[in-house]
């Protein structure tokens, strides 16, 4: 093949992908919303990122490490963001684009809950860090055990929906354990971090019930068959709370590194 003929082939692809996204993002179909608002969410959560890297950290006297963090928090979401938008781009091109796809997207909720937990752990449990090390770990082998989950033959089938519905809402579940230990090593609801972000952390699992409860009840087209099909059917809207829940978890972690930038440790450790 020349240079020439790649060429070709390369704009040709491109080209592809253009006019499917414009037809998918502007035509009235039933994924009016589901791509754009995963699309957004992707361009939303890359500018974030940048503002973050040359405002935001260096404001709060932030180093190296919370560069990092940062940076895995939200290309944890991008990537999140940028699979789920791109299976309902492709899905449907032939069988093997859509199992592809669809296992990339199962893997992007998994890596966008990684992108959850990692800097929650890491700076709720800075001024603990044999405890921030040890759920770091638990997290991240959790995340790689439900990515390994994929491999199986039937984990994309729908046989296996109910399976793969229990991993999400465990991995999503465990975050439980690490809360209720961080209350207990900060010295109990009387702790003026806890207060703060005790309930930002309710509001969190609010959320996420309620994303999980579209996602599971197919609510509320399961209800009014017909009348949801091109707006407000339940993945359009677990798409927009899932991106509502990021967008509140950033906001979290920003405020989180804040007050670690306020408070050190001495201050946070019950008794001191």
């Amino acid at each position: 093949m020349t240079l020439s003929e790649l060429a070709f082939l390369y704009i040709s692809y491109y080209r592809l992908v253009a006019k499917l996204l414009a037809y998918s993002t502007v035509v009235v179909n039933n994924y009016v919303l589901e791509i754009p608002s995963h699309l957004v969410g992707f361009l939303v959560f890359l500018m974030i990122a940048i503002y973050d890297s040359i405002v935001i950290i260096p404001s709060f006297n932030g180093t190296i490490r919370d560069q990092v963090i940062f940076a895995i928090f939200l290309l944890c979401f991008q990537f999140c963001m940028l699979n789920s938008a791109g299976y309902h781009l492709f899905c449907c091109r032939s069988e093997l684009a859509c199992k592809r796809w669809f296992s990339l997207d199962l893997a992007g909720i998994s890596v966008g809950l990684l992108g959850c937990y990692f800097p929650a752990v890491f700076y709720a449990f800075s001024c603990f860090p044999v405890w921030r090390d040890v759920y770091l770990v638990v997290v991240c082998c959790m995340i790689l055990v439900t990515l390994v989950l994929q491999l199986h033959p039937l984990f994309l089938t729908s046989y296996w929906s109910s399976k793969r519905l229990i991993a999400l809402c465990a991995v999503v579940a465990f975050g439980i354990i690490p809360a209720s230990h961080w209350v207990v090593l900060q010295g109990g609801f009387d702790s003026l971090i806890v207060q703060i972000f005790g309930p930002k952390v309710i509001i969190m699992y609010i959320l996420g019930v309620l994303a999980l409860f579209f996602y599971a009840t197919k609510f509320p087209e399961r209800c009014f068959p017909g009348r949801v099909d091109y707006v407000g059917s339940s993945h359009q809207l677990w798409h927009m709370v899932v991106v509502f829940a990021f967008l509140w978890w950033h906001q979290t972690g920003v405020t989180l590194m804040e007050f670690r930038d306020k408070h050190p440790c001495e201050e946070q450790l019950p008794g001191a």
